[in-house]
């Protein structure tokens, strides 16, 4: 058990427990996700809450790469590298942060992206950057996408329901490692986290039954 794992194990619970109670949570295909293994974790984002839900939602301790800025931030980065978050500089080359990317898959973690690179405003998910299918090539390990829905317009107080979809794991077989690749991947990738958007979309409009996520 890592150091991480630990505090995951109290914070799952706590924080864990207020956002499933403060966005009225629901997750769909939980048991979809590989419990043991490198893997990657490819989400949309829309709302800070995200990594928190996410985390809740899903069965393995979770390695998320976040801005420098928060790790900077009094407290926060504390409280965030408490849970094996660590850094990366937004907008430029930061060889650091793909090394620990790729070593935290090699170690058989699961690594957490949310793989546009930033927040989306427009209420749905945008474009994918190219550092989920990098790593998931270069160090042959499984893809998961994953779809948030309801954080674009959850508040604190307005308990606006917020649901995760997890897809099927797999792997970019036959792709090139390679700029070619990257890109051929992403857009492979950024379908399937579109597809789970979609079907989240329409759980909502029906009131959020059970239901399966598309394979």
């Amino acid at each position: 058990m890592t150091a991480a794992d630990k505090v995951w194990a109290i914070g799952r619970p706590t924080i864990g427990g207020a956002v499933r109670v403060g966005a009225r949570l629901k997750v769909y295909g939980k048991e979809r996700v590989p419990l043991e293994g490198g893997l990657v974790i490819a989400c949309n984002h829309f709302h800070w809450i995200d990594p928190a839900a996410l985390g809740a939602a899903c069965p393995r301790t979770i390695y998320y790469m976040a801005k420098i800025e928060a790790h900077r931030a009094p407290g926060l980065g504390t409280m965030i590298r408490a849970f094996g978050c660590f850094p990366v500089r937004r907008g430029e080359s930061d060889r650091e942060a793909v090394r620990t990317m790729r070593q935290v898959v090699r170690d058989g973690l699961a690594l957490g992206l949310f793989a546009e690179g930033t927040r989306q405003r427009s209420g749905v998910p945008g474009e994918l950057q190219p550092g989920a299918a990098m790593v998931a090539l270069q160090e042959d390990v499984p893809v998961i996408p994953v779809a948030v829905h309801g954080s674009q317009t959850w508040r604190p107080g307005n308990f606006h329901p917020v649901s995760i979809a997890w897809g099927e794991a797999f792997s970019f077989e036959g792709l090139p490692r390679g700029g070619k690749g990257y890109k051929e991947a992403s857009a492979l990738l950024q379908a399937k986290i579109r597809a789970l958007f979609d079907f989240l979309v329409e759980m909502h409009a029906l009131g959020r039954p059970d239901g399966v996520p598309p394979r």
